[in-house]
């Protein structure tokens, strides 16, 4: 069995080296990454040592059990750093060093970011969050009164509350239609689309993976069944990219929209919006830009004055993220959230919403108690063990969403299992 010292050692940190390594925190994660590259991502995602190593890579209060990171997650010390890093060498002379200095170097964030999506980096616009992103795509599509926009009742609140606006602003018509959380299969989510499809529908918009329960979407179907409709689409990514691997070169999808501070770890205010290349001429910017760019991705960047520091630091997370590789990052999210499901799992009155299969669902996980308001939960939660997690109403379903990320520790895990066992049984279930 290894001990910690033994990991380190193979490592090649122990002894003197390791005092200076301390603050070297990527380099220590990249030489960990090293050491398991032989083993497979199912092994990975149980080794403790190895995650030992992540989680050093944090500044985190530890008094606090984070499972809510699928809202924002704190960034690695490396990505942090970045931040206040440009946010000082901008702040000398913020005319010259934001402008001149660091903002042109969003180019090289452009190209690394693309390169991970799958995409050319002339279909990639980087934005604040993936509201902005995908409300570019929505709010500057050319709709007439009576196109059709096909979405589900699950889809985010500001998603749906932009379309309805659209409603009552262009007199489109927007469908929302519904689905069992799980579903009984990734098929049967391309097929209620199909089935709800109508010659007036115009745009599909869907969540490639859901935030309230985490249910991954095929995307690839879908969207295959809308472009041979000559329909557009809209994918919100926002819980997606970082999380599990895949490739928007595979999707073929006209527009995709995420959000970086979730599961890439970057900076609070950064994400990206995907246009296919056809595409990006036609679309109207949020702000409008001038006529040189009206062909052009950056368009979608014209938003006046804003930090360079949050969108240079991407970088920092890029390169975090590949130094654990996305598929060992999914494996471990999948074992974190199956640790705690497994547990309560049949357990009377507990009722699971997202599925176990590895192909529907990453971190996200919803559970409810029988006869409990899951606001009741919650406090009880952050009252009794201060454990984060978020309530989750719905017309069709209700409970608390929990989202751990690598930093996560299995002894965090545990003790919410165990609170989550005790108010199952205080309520006589």
């Amino acid at each position: 069995m290894w001990t910690r010292r033994a990991f380190l050692q193979r490592a090649g940190i122990a002894g003197s080296a390791l005092a200076t390594f301390k603050s070297e925190h990527l380099a220590r994660v990249v030489e960990a990454s090293a050491t398991i590259a032989n083993q497979s991502e199912t092994e990975v995602a149980a080794n403790e040592l190895y995650w030992r190593e992540i989680q050093q890579a944090f500044t985190l209060d530890r008094t606090i059990i984070n499972l809510n990171n699928g809202g924002v997650s704190p960034s690695p010390r490396v990505v942090h750093e970045a931040l206040k890093r440009y946010l000082d060498i901008a702040n000398q002379a913020p005319a010259y060093h934001m402008w001149d200095v660091l903002e042109p170097n969003i180019e090289s964030v452009r190209r690394e970011l693309a390169d991970e999506a799958g995409c050319d980096p002339e279909e990639l616009a980087i934005t604040r969050n993936s509201s902005e992103a995908l409300q570019i795509a929505q709010l500057g599509l050319d709709l007439k009164p009576g196109d059709e926009v096909l979405t589900t009742n699950q889809d985010y609140g500001r998603m749906l509350r932009t379309w309805q606006q659209r409603v009552h602003r262009d007199g489109i018509k927007l469908t929302q239609i519904s689905f069992p959380i799980p579903p009984p299969s990734m098929s049967d989510l391309t097929t209620r689309f199909e089935r709800a499809i109508t010659p007036r529908t115009k745009v599909l918009h869907f969540c490639h993976i859901t935030n309230k329960s985490g249910q991954i979407f095929p995307v690839k179907e879908i969207c295959r069944l809308a472009r041979n409709r000559g329909i557009k689409t809209i994918v919100d990514g926002a819980h997606a990219f970082a999380h599990f691997p895949f490739k928007l070169s595979d999707f073929n999808c006209d527009y995709y929209g995420t959000s970086l501070h979730k599961w890439l770890l970057a900076p609070i205010g950064t994400g990206f919006l995907y246009v296919r290349k056809e595409n990006i001429e036609d679309l109207w910017p949020l702000q409008p830009a001038g006529e040189e760019l009206k062909g052009n991705i950056r368009k979608f960047e014209e938003i006046g004055t804003h930090p360079a520091a949050n969108h240079n630091a991407i970088a920092e997370a890029i390169t975090f993220h590949r130094s654990i590789g996305v598929g060992r990052k999914a494996a471990r999210l999948r074992y974190l959230k199956d640790r705690w499901a497994r547990r309560l799992e049949g357990q009377r009155g507990v009722k699971l919403y997202t599925s176990f299969d590895p192909l529907q669902a990453g971190a996200i996980g919803l559970v409810g108690i029988e006869g409990v308001d899951p606001a009741e939960i919650v406090d009880h939660l952050w009252d009794r063990y201060r454990i984060l997690v978020v309530m989750i109403k719905h017309e069709e379903f209700e409970g608390i969403r929990v989202t751990p990320n690598v930093y996560t520790t299995i002894n965090a895990i545990d003790t919410f299992a165990d609170a989550m066992e005790g108010i199952i049984h205080e309520a006589g279930l």
